[in-house]
């Protein structure tokens, strides 16, 4: 009995043996068809939802929902392929002649040669289109270096982007938000030993010497002129958009909607005590300018009627020029609720383009020289928060009020003018203190010359 459980056991050991070897024989055709699969598996999501072309996860196509789904599918499925071919060829580099005639007397069967070839041209076709980078990027690196870029600033093979330029105004472009939870590091947030100078002496020798410096420099002022196209491009967005909601939806829903509503009720012709000041002060100077007329012109003098009728004439007309401006008035409001809105709803969906506009005005801030800082900071806060600010805060005030139908109030407007040129003040002190002293000690120096 003992011989038999030992014959029994031994013939398993062997079976297994057998098993795992045969396993090992045709580790090369497994992985290579597990590549091929998970390759096949991309050109369907390619077909399916990307009309045969790359998976962008960029695409405005799609919701960013779906993307991330996407995405993630074409992570794992890359992963997948990649790892198989590695496998396969590793394993036919183990894998010798003895191993083949082995394989042939344990039947089994390798693909032919040009079976396998097609294969491999087939997955390196789909796998070569996702050869990006994917490590995260700093707004120090999306300048420094061309090799960490976020996708939207990419630049594949040496050549640069392709823009677009719709006819009218639209979106910009979507941009991965993976990055944008982590914080850039600002220059004002790096302190060195040496100066800054030396060290950027030192780095430009560096990029001098290395002989592939000038394919960087191209590569740099390429992703300098996508991001500044991005910029520019969603600066005028955040001024088009806005006019253009204002307008539509004052022409288009306020109005006729005010319109709807009045019915045949005649209008309020003022909305506030300061509109029919005002008018009646306007009329006052109409009936004066009657008379002063009538007497250097040495006309008979005009009768009580005359100037009556004058005058109730003239009081139509301007009755009509303040109900009109009333309407107008009460239709701004809404359309600026409207005009806002947009405003808001683009800043939400574009965050990844709020991000590259802040690389953008950093590097065009902190590349100016210390007298150019100095002189633009004294200038802006001469405007806002100088000794003749009070005006063009008063003009602005009154402007707003106006433009929405309201009177002036002048006790808002004079504690408005006391405590928030002050505290815009403040916050520039602070500002120039905090970080400017850091990062740019000559330009504080040269600040303070100017303004003494």
């Amino acid at each position: 009995m003992p011989a038999m459980k030992n014959s029994v056991f031994s013939q398993k050991i062997y079976h297994l043996l057998l098993a795992a070897y045969r396993w090992y024989l045709q580790t090369p055709e497994r992985s290579l068809d597990e590549a091929y699969q998970a390759a096949l598996k991309i050109k369907e999501i390619e077909d399916k939802h990307f009309n045969g072309k790359k998976i962008d996860v960029d695409s405005s196509q799609y919701s960013s929902s779906v993307m991330d789904y996407f995405d993630s599918d074409l992570k794992k499925l890359l992963k997948m392929a990649r790892m198989r071919l590695t496998e396969f060829r590793a394993s036919r580099w183990f894998l010798n002649e003895e191993n083949q005639k082995a394989a042939q007397k344990a039947g089994i069967e390798y693909p032919s040669p040009s079976l396998v070839l097609e294969k491999l041209n087939f997955i390196d076709q789909v796998i070569s289109k996702y050869t990006t980078f994917d490590e995260p990027t700093t707004s120090s690196d999306l300048v420094t270096s061309p090799k960490n870029l976020p996708d939207e600033l990419a630049i594949s093979d040496g050549k640069p982007p392709h823009v677009h330029t719709p006819q009218s105004p639209v979106l910009p472009p979507k941009i991965s938000t993976r990055n944008l939870d982590k914080k850039p590091k600002r220059k004002a947030d790096s302190m060195g030993i040496l100066p800054r100078s030396i060290l950027s002496t030192i780095t430009r020798l560096q990029v001098e010497l290395d002989p592939n410096s000038e394919q960087d420099v191209v590569q740099n002022f390429r992703l300098n002129q996508r991001r500044t196209i991005i910029s520019i491009r969603f600066i005028l967005l955040l001024i088009i958009v806005p006019l253009l909601t204002h307008q539509l939806a004052k022409s288009l829903v306020v109005g006729p909607i005010l319109e709807h509503f009045k019915g045949s009720e005649q209008m309020q012709v003022f909305l506030n005590d300061e509109m029919e000041q005002e008018a009646l002060e306007e009329l006052q100077k109409y009936e004066e300018k009657i008379k002063f007329t009538n007497l250097i012109t040495n006309a008979p003098p005009l009768a009580p009627e005359e100037i009556e009728i004058e005058m109730q004439e003239r009081a139509e007309e301007i009755a009509k020029e303040f109900r009109g401006e009333s309407y107008n008035a009460i239709k701004n409001v809404f359309s600026d609720i409207f005009s806002v809105g947009a405003f808001i709803w683009l800043l939400i969906i574009s965050r990844s383009s709020i991000s590259v506009l802040k690389d953008f005005f950093d590097h065009i801030v902190y590349g100016l020289s210390d007298s150019a800082k100095a002189f633009i900071i004294i200038l802006f806060t001469d405007i806002f928060v100088g000794f003749h600010s009070p005006h063009g805060w008063e003009v602005i005030l009154e402007g707003i009020s106006r433009h929405w139908g309201l009177p002036a109030n002048r006790d808002f407007i004079f504690l408005f003018i006391a405590t928030f040129p002050v505290i815009l003040d403040t916050i520039f002190k602070y500002w120039i203190f905090r970080y400017l002293n850091r990062i740019s000690p000559s330009a504080v120096a040269t600040y303070h010359n100017m303004n003494e």
